[in-house]
């Protein structure tokens, strides 16, 4: 009888770790496969910076973007006549949605401040871009070239607004503005480079020759709702 319960013991023993290992196993999460095609297709929609999809992933939710910056100063691809110049100059300075298109605005709203507040303005000329307050960016360039500027921080810049693009479907609340600090850093970048930007560093392009477009993957706690996918690719 001893021996019986000794073996029936030892089993449960054995038995337990499988039994929890194929629980694990069967509460894991679909992997999520997006191809060529379908990232071609939303680069070739208008606008600067599209999300492809926004997945759960279990302990956060994961995006994937396609980002398509033209020339430093040039219209915005997709822009309407007569505001391209200023597109155009958002879209090169801006780390995410745009620093100046997608930080402050949304539908009339008043500009809520950000980051540092100083009476006497950075010089002009300096380096503008934007920050995400809970989304890290994975960058992979995939086409074109330019010079990217990250680090500092933002002054006097302003709160990307609740119904903003860049807060509702690209990098959930941001703030953008002008860029300081002795750990600014300027780096040129070209196809293969990865750049690591973590949640709450700005980020931003100085100059862009021709075009850059590169993919960005933005791991984070919820900032964006799982389940979107563009609708270029939607079925």
């Amino acid at each position: 009888m001893k021996k019986a319960v000794l073996v029936a013991l030892g089993m449960t023993a054995l038995l337990v770790p499988f039994a929890m290992k194929t629980s694990a196993q069967q509460a894991s999460k679909p992997a999520t496969y997006i191809t060529k095609a379908e990232v071609d297709a939303v680069n070739a929609t208008p606008g600067v910076d599209r999300t492809i999809r926004v997945v759960d992933i279990g302990n956060e939710h994961y995006s994937v973007g396609i980002i398509h910056r033209g020339a430093t100063g040039a219209p915005a691809r997709g822009a309407a006549a007569g505001g391209g110049a200023r597109a155009g100059g958002a879209a090169a300075a801006g780390g995410g949605g745009g620093a100046a298109a997608g930080g402050g605005g949304g539908r009339g709203a008043a500009a809520v401040p950000c980051g540092e507040r100083a009476s006497t303005p950075p010089p002009a000329g300096g380096p503008s871009g934007i920050s995400h307050d809970v989304q890290t960016e994975g960058y992979l360039i995939v086409s074109g070239a330019g010079t990217m500027v990250t680090g500092g921080h933002i002054v006097n810049g302003s709160k990307s607004a609740a119904d903003a693009e860049v807060t509702t479907t690209l990098n959930g609340p941001s703030c953008s503005g002008a860029m300081v600090g002795a750990d600014v850093v300027t780096r040129e970048v070209k196809v293969g480079d990865i750049i690591i930007i973590p949640a709450g560093t700005p980020h931003g392009w100085s100059n862009i020759p021709d075009h850059v477009d590169y993919l960005s993957f933005r791991p984070s706690q919820n900032a964006l709702t799982a389940g979107y996918v563009n609708p270029a690719i939607k079925k």
